[in-house]
């Protein structure tokens, strides 16, 4: 029987700090790491912090958010991570998951069901 660790990365990303989320996401990679983890998962909007609201009708964000990305996945060559971030088609962006394996990123999941109650403003 073959048995995967899950590591879940529980931390509290600060909305719009694009380099402080990464640097906490990457230590975190390291974490899951020393105790041989075989995947970690961080939470929904890890890279941006949620909820991002206005900053995100700021292309430039959209943008370093991906570049952030980018530099996770630097980070994950000997892990599976899902990590939180904002995803964009050109026009439109979206709440996704990205699934990062062997160093790159091999599938990403947008959120289908956004919430539009209370706090949240999130089909605007």
């Amino acid at each position: 029987m073959n048995t995967i660790r899950v590591a879940l990365g529980q931390i509290n990303p600060t909305v719009g700090d694009l380099a402080g989320n990464t640097d906490l996401v990457i230590d975190y990679i390291g974490r899951a790491r020393a105790i041989s983890a075989d995947l970690v998962a961080f939470p929904e909007l890890a890279l941006t912090g949620y909820p991002p609201e206005d900053l995100l009708l700021k292309p430039h964000f959209v943008r370093d958010n991906l570049e952030a990305l980018n530099k996770v996945i630097a980070a994950t060559h000997d892990l599976i991570v899902v990590v939180g971030f904002v995803d964009t088609d050109g026009s439109d962006i979206y709440n996704a998951a990205a699934v990062i394996a062997g160093g790159r990123l091999v599938d990403s999941y947008r959120k289908n069901f956004l919430p539009n109650y209370g706090v949240f403003d999130e089909e605007r």
